[in-house]
């Protein structure tokens, strides 16, 4: 391996050998990068790497600490999994731009700078669109250009931070920022636009659901972890975050309870699941950051699982709604047991990783004195159970059977299910592994009597309520509808108001165009007055008219300097 290489960088440029390749080769290719990626992380081990002085700026491209190596790690344990996954995708655009898209996220990970960092934030949006697009629908389109603009401003946000950051300190090293100033509140709205923070979440269920089966399963990792990560690094213990984050487990609740669409669902719920992170980051604690990192590991695992299965679900029936599903674990086994994997790892059931890295940031917020944010984890456990836990897997394969009889999943992706299954069970079985990588020594013991007992019950008591719910009809009506969320305002009225704004300012163009027209035409009527044919100034006159003309000048001129100097 090249000494000092950003790990990302192998993605990125092995990504451009992809449209030179086909079949095994291509996929042995795509396959073998992020193993690459990863042994270069460990390979590397602990240090910084590619100092450049530009512009009078010192880069740093490459930093390998215990923070940034977890978080690299799992990038290229999901990139690892989310080729496998799409192996029987022939679309060249999408494994060229999915490298490029998962090699910019691990490449921000590990960039020393803020400028470095920069760069890669927005190869990552505008690398990632096109997963969106490859779905090749007008819905996908429009999706996919919201998507642009609001990640796109979340990196010139970031930018003016930087340069304000730069002015302040004179450093562009990316390290903890904090709410300092200006600087520090424009980085965290940047970082807060990715870890899509109330009010700014609603691109992840805008567009999510609208890439590819494939795309969706590999944007769900990426973005809103790399900001994760950004928040982890620049803003460990504000104090702010914790509302923040508590807002965010609670608001996608009830999104999740109606909407009909499966994969939006889990895009609802991976906010709800963000919000743990944020709260982790927010409380600062050594233990906290270890759950953060922790959570963002276990997350990605049992998240991706999730939607590879729902991914598997539409690439076979070609739907993902809940009121056309039902029955499928008839036709799809083994998908329906590596769905259920997943759902009882984000429910944090015991022996899950789930249980593991939840109660790490629940530990943290006790022993941190957060006695009121206790509870209202602990009631967004039970809401997860419902929506995720109970609802996704209910309503795909054992709810009213449809008569779908379809084949089961490609083996490519069974197999990349069932990596992200043994790692649900495998950190909850053997925490101790994940736990020697944590950016601190650990000092937690998920599993005590007090705690085992406690997720047990509500867990239990989350089944008894949705199954009497279901009994008694009273869980909500899945209906075939379009549920508002804050997305409407700058969808509908925001757009009108740009929009009244442009034609507003048409207008003004307009009738200063008018009056500009009006100035001309009347400057070329005096113009032509005295310049046309046969007028004053188009008059042909003797040289010697002319030399008297300039003499008299000359000699007024003359006089006027002889009084001005008396």
């Amino acid at each position: 391996m090249i000494e000092g290489l950003n790990p990302g960088l192998i993605l990125i440029l092995g990504a451009l050998l992809v449209p030179l390749t086909s079949g095994f080769i291509r996929s042995l290719l795509i396959l073998a990068l992020p193993v690459l990626a990863l042994v270069q992380i460990y390979t590397l081990g602990l240090g910084t790497w590619g100092h450049f002085e530009f512009l009078g700026l010192s880069l740093e491209i490459t930093r390998v600490d215990p923070l940034s190596r977890i978080f690299g790690t799992i990038f290229c344990i999901a990139a690892f999994m989310g080729m496998v996954y799409a192996l029987h995708v022939k679309d060249t655009i999408q494994h060229f731009v999915a490298l490029i898209y998962i090699g910019s996220a691990i490449g921000a990970v590990f960039a020393g700078d803020m400028i470095t960092l920069f760069v890669f934030w927005e190869l990552t949006a505008i690398s990632s669109v096109f997963l969106i697009w490859a779905s090749r629908t007008e819905r996908a389109y429009r999706a996919g250009m919201r998507y642009l603009i609001i990640q796109v401003t979340s990196g010139v946000i970031l930018l003016g931070g930087i340069i304000v950051y730069y002015q302040d300190t004179g450093s562009i090293a990316f390290d903890y920022i904090g709410l300092t100033g200006i600087a520090g509140c424009l980085i965290l709205i940047a970082f807060g636009i990715k870890s899509a923070f109330p009010l700014l979440h609603n691109w992840v269920q805008d567009s999510y659901p609208e890439a590819t089966v494939t795309g969706t399963v590999i944007l769900s990792a990426f973005t809103t972890k790399l900001a994760i990560y950004a928040l982890a690094r620049a803003f460990p213990g504000t104090d702010i975050l914790i509302p923040i984050g508590g807002a965010m487990i609670l608001l996608p609740i009830v999104y999740v309870v109606l909407e009909n669409d499966l994969r939006r669902v889990l895009a609802y719920s991976l906010n709800s699941q963000l919000g743990y992170m944020v709260i982790g980051v927010g409380i600062g604690s050594e233990l906290a950051l270890n759950g953060t990192a922790a959570h963002v590991f276990v997350h990605i695992m049992y998240k991706s699982l999730l939607f590879m299965c729902m991914g598997a679900v539409l690439f076979r029936t070609g739907t993902v709604k809940v009121t056309e599903l039902g029955g499928l674990y008839k036709s799809m086994p083994i998908t329906t047991v590596f769905c259920l994997i997943g759902a009882v790892s984000i429910a944090a059931f015991p022996l899950t990783g789930g249980f593991v890295s939840k109660a790490m940031i629940q530990s943290a917020a006790l022993n941190g004195g957060l006695f009121i944010l206790w509870p209202v984890m602990l009631f967004a456990c039970a809401g997860i159970m419902d929506h995720s836990g109970l609802k996704v897997p209910f309503f795909t394969f054992f709810s009213k059977d449809r008569g779908i009889r379809v084949q089961e999943a490609p083996m490519n992706m069974l197999i990349a299910m069932g990596i992200a299954a043994f790692f649900c069970i495998g950190i909850g079985v053997f925490p101790g592994l994940l736990f020697e990588l944590l950016p601190y020594a650990p000092t937690y013991n998920p599993y005590s009597f007090g705690h085992i007992v406690s997720a047990l019950q509500l867990l239990f008591f989350a089944i008894l309520a949705f199954m009497l719910l279901i009994r008694f009809k009273v869980y909500p009506s899945e209906l075939r509808s379009t549920n508002l969320d804050f997305d409407w305002f700058y969808r509908v009225p925001l757009k009108r108001l740009i929009l009244a704004i442009g034609r507003l300012i048409l207008i003004v163009w307009n009738w200063s165009l008018g009056i500009a027209n009006d100035v001309l035409r009347y400057i070329i009527g005096l113009v032509s007055e005295t310049h046309s044919s046969g007028k004053i100034m188009a008059r042909t006159t003797a040289s010697s008219t002319a030399v008297v003309v300039i003499v008299a000048l000359l000699g007024v001129l003359l006089v006027f300097l002889y009084q001005f100097q008396q």
